[in-house]
């Protein structure tokens, strides 16, 4: 078939409800497409027409199972396909990122080992790597909304169920880890940010103070820091994890654009946090603070572009061993070191080929665990062909 032909039966098989068959919409709100448990996808004003209006269920009107409205999540495959379509610099960006990865042999990584895929991992928003036991900590939409799993990609443990209790989980989009082993989360659909131990028992949840807290990080001294999408802030919250109590809850930082990752550097101490300017393939900036967050610098995809002559999205950060930032770009589907945060950013590619990078980290070890979120997966990828990254006897 010609690739016309097949953007044509795409967009007719995949990019409209077949309820009311309206086109998915990625700027109109209620013709967002939306999975439904039992695979089928509906826009959401179709399913706020199908579902009952006090008890908040709708029948699939394709396979017919009674479902939750509350268990539907964003079908971001369709999204990202509908992105891709919609952005005319596709077919030039996909030719240059070819380039890219056969010209720029230095800095590159190599992928080592992968695990996930649709049904294990599900949405995936947000991942940490436990510096002692190596295992991988992620939040998805899957029944237990944190999954725990070994080095290898074995699945150890979950926990979270779908819900509105204390101890439930409703959206989670980041997750982060103390060093006594506590989980945190950042719960959008209440509006809190809950504790958890490594077994899932709720410590606390901190509500009242957030209306869309979204990234979480932990720095080196167990300093908790989040980022609130809607309030544009970024605060800093001291816990006693041992009885549960918040000693300080405080914005360290205001006036911030929809703010969203955020990373603490455990050799300096700096702070990384990614603020989206709009939608679909958006402006995005970084800015860095240092630890008593004093603005370091600030780089947004303009400047970027208008010097690389490319078009840059970052949506993920973290900072390697030596200081360095690193970050994902799920416009070109690639990650990036820009280098010191002191120096003028010099763009060196060092993994392609990724659909969403949604999280980043880099071990102890030195190798760069990716969450990607349009294939479901976590990817680990290292510089030489020893296999660093493995699980301790």
């Amino acid at each position: 078939m010609r690739a016309e032909d097949i953007l044509a039966e795409i967009r007719v098989n995949l990019l409209e409800c077949k309820v009311c068959f309206e086109k998915f919409s990625l700027q109109k709100r209620d013709h967002t497409p939306r999975n439904l448990p039992c695979g089928h996808v509906l826009c959401l004003k179709c399913i706020c027409a199908l579902s009952h209006p006090v008890n908040q269920r709708l029948e699939c009107p394709f396979c017919r199972k009674l479902l939750d409205v509350g268990s539907t999540s964003e079908c971001r495959a369709l999204t990202d396909l509908q992105e891709l379509l919609l952005s005319e610099a596709c077919p030039r960006l996909y030719d240059r990122v070819i380039g890219w990865t056969e010209s720029l042999r230095s800095g590159t990584l190599r992928l080592r080992s992968a695990f996930g895929g649709w049904g294990t991992i599900v949405n995936p928003s947000g991942m940490v790597v436990s510096e002692t036991s190596g295992q991988i900590v992620l939040v998805h939409d899957g029944e237990k909304r944190v999954a725990v799993f070994g080095a290898q990609g074995t699945l150890l443990d979950g926990f979270g169920l779908y819900g509105h209790d204390p101890s439930d989980l409703c959206h989670p989009l980041d997750v982060a880890l103390t060093k006594s082993g506590h989980v945190l989360v950042t719960d959008g659909g209440d509006q809190s940010v809950k504790v958890f131990t490594s077994k899932g028992r709720l410590v606390v949840a901190i509500r009242d103070s957030f209306r869309l807290p979204w990234g979480v990080d932990v720095d080196t001294r167990g300093c908790v820091f989040v980022t609130d999408a809607e309030m544009g802030t970024l605060s800093q919250v001291i816990i006693d994890f041992s009885r549960g109590v918040v000693l300080v809850n405080r914005v360290v930082f205001k006036d911030l654009t929809c703010p969203r990752t955020v990373a603490s550097c455990k050799a300096t101490g700096n702070i990384a946090v990614v603020e989206r300017f709009q939608a679909g393939f958006a402006a995005s900036c970084l800015r860095i603070f240092n630890s008593d967050f004093v603005p370091l610098t600030q780089v947004d995809s303009f400047a970027l572009n208008l010097k690389n002559s490319l078009s840059l999205s970052i949506s993920s950060v973290v900072f390697d061993r030596n200081g360095d930032v690193i970050v994902g770009d799920v416009q070109n589907g690639m990650v990036w070191s820009l280098g010191k945060p002191q120096k003028t950013p010099a763009l060196t590619p060092l993994v392609s080929g990724l659909r969403r990078p949604v999280a980043l980290v880099v071990t102890t070890l030195n190798v760069l665990v990716v969450l990607d979120g349009g294939d479901h997966a976590v990817k680990f990828y290292a510089a030489d062909t020893d296999d660093l990254y493995c699980d301790k006897k």
